[in-house]
């Protein structure tokens, strides 16, 4: 007998036939369980608190659920099991539609339990070889994904290694962090990190949709669902099927939405918008937050089960200002890309400017580091950007601690210049996500709404476009 932890499963609704093939698998591999029942062995491949099965060896026809059904509940489950399934003799049509399906191999009744062994021998060994490649990929994945995220702060590095932990498994993965700390590049590091590297990284911002669009946006909807419905559409969890799926912003989403994600988190089922099919995902979850959902479970804005169901494993990401000596290491790193990509012949800082990049506490985090340096080569005349490329919004000196203090040049300015100024700058700074924007300048989201429409400001990621009203520019 060998203990090299194998685990196999053997579902077979004949006693005597189940009872003799797990016998004699356990000569060989001594993790072999049993499952007489076709819902059983779903239940069973489906309880996320069990460790997964190298191989199952499964007949087509089942009471509760058939065979094929097994064999896709064992797939999406785990993409690297190997299912061998069992079928009478001259049913070639179910042994050709369970190759379609992802089977690994089958056999036909009367079983000969010599060939069994020996193909269930075969399956061990692809399944031990796919999950070597699995892991030099997830090995080599990870080293490029951590080498996007630039810091070797303790509280960075923590976050980074909780990180690569949970990316081998499908625990949901909640990122919490305000806004511009770089979660999303932790959930890319997830993602290259874990078996579904090779599959597909789908990203939805919840706080950019109204609530019937991102409903269509995550479950898709059938040609006639809706006006404007005119052809059929694939939602985000059909396309993230085999990989990962990021829902960033997930505290935006309405109550409505927040039901029907709940039911896709624990069945993995859902329904296309107008339809009535029963589609299934294996989208591995990670969502993203700015907002303390706690907070809003308490106000009654968020659900307390899908809460539950999200936060399986939390990774918080601390803002810029309690990291700052990665303030530093980032402001090379983009000074290096923006001075590459623009052709200027940069060579880093003067003293002075890495003082003031110490002392900003960068409120708008990573981006607006980012932004101000992508400014700072733009503007810088010399060899290094000094003091005055720095453009650094809402600056305070020591002297000016009580609040930010514009001064009026002699010759005066236009008002409404200065107003248009700080609503781009706070755009700008919050990645033109509005109601971030909104909180920067101390006004409702409404009235930002309304000077944005005013100004007749516009933006790619925007999806309603905005009239632009007579005698006001446009943004580039």
């Amino acid at each position: 007998m060998t203990d090299d932890g194998t685990r196999i499963l053997v579902v077979e609704d004949q006693d005597t036939l189940r009872r003799g093939i797990a016998l004699a698998l356990r000569e060989t591999w001594r993790c072999v369980e049993e499952a007489a029942r076709g819902d059983v062995a779903l239940e069973r491949l489906r309880d996320e608190r069990a460790e997964t099965f190298d191989v199952v060896l499964t007949d087509l026809r089942l009471p509760g659920a058939d065979g094929i059904a097994v064999l896709r509940a064992a797939r999406e489950r785990d993409p690297l099991t190997c299912v061998l399934v069992m079928t009478a003799y001259g049913s070639v049509e179910s042994a050709v539609e369970a190759m379609k399906s992802g089977a690994f191999d089958f056999v036909q009744k009367p079983l000969d339990l010599e060939q069994v062994e020996l193909r269930v021998a075969r399956a061990v060994e692809h399944r031990r070889l796919l999950g070597e490649v699995s892991d030099l990929r997830a090995e080599r994945a990870a080293r490029d994904a951590g080498g996007a995220i630039v810091g070797d702060s303790p509280a960075l590095r923590a976050a980074m290694d909780l990180a690569r932990r949970v990316a081998p498994t499908r625990s949901t993965v909640l990122i919490t962090g305000e806004t511009g700390t770089g979660k999303e590049l932790i959930a890319g590091l997830i993602h290259g990190a874990s078996p579904r590297a090779a599959g597909p990284f789908v990203k939805v911002n919840c706080a950019a949709l109204p609530e019937t669009l991102l409903e269509s946006e995550l479950f898709g909807h059938e040609r006639g669902a809706f006006t404007g419905a005119d052809r059929e559409r694939v939602g985000r969890f059909e396309q993230a099927s085999g990989g990962t799926l990021l829902l960033d912003e997930v505290g935006d989403m309405s109550p409505a939405t927040q039901a029907k994600l709940l039911r896709v988190l624990q069945d993995q089922e859902f329904h296309r918008i107008g339809g009535t099919r029963t589609l299934r995902t294996d989208a591995r979850i990670v969502a993203a937050t700015n907002q303390d959902l706690q907070e809003k479970l308490r106000d009654g804005r968020f659900r307390e089960d899908l809460f539950f169901r999200l936060n399986v494993i939390r990774i918080d990401l601390p803002p810029l200002r309690e990291r700052q000596e990665d303030a530093i290491a980032l402001a090379h790193h983009f000074l290096q890309r923006f001075a590459n990509a623009l052709e200027r012949p940069l060579r880093g800082f003067t003293e002075s400017a890495l003082e003031r990049i110490r002392a900003h506490p960068w409120p708008g985090n990573v981006r607006e580091l980012h932004n101000a340096i992508e400014r700072a080569v733009l503007m810088a005349d010399g060899p290094r950007i000094g003091c005055r490329d720095l453009s650094l919004f809402g600056e305070r000196s020591a002297s000016d601690a009580d609040g930010w203090r514009p001064e009026l040049p002699p010759n005066g300015v236009s008002l409404r210049e200065v107003e248009r100024h700080l609503v781009l700058e706070a755009l700008s700074r919050t990645d033109y996500v509005q109601k971030d924007a909104a909180a920067l300048l101390g006004i409702s989201r409404r009235k930002l709404n309304y000077m944005i429409q005013r100004m007749g400001i516009t933006h790619a990621t925007w999806r309603r476009n905005r009239t632009q009203p007579k005698g006001e520019g446009r943004a580039a």
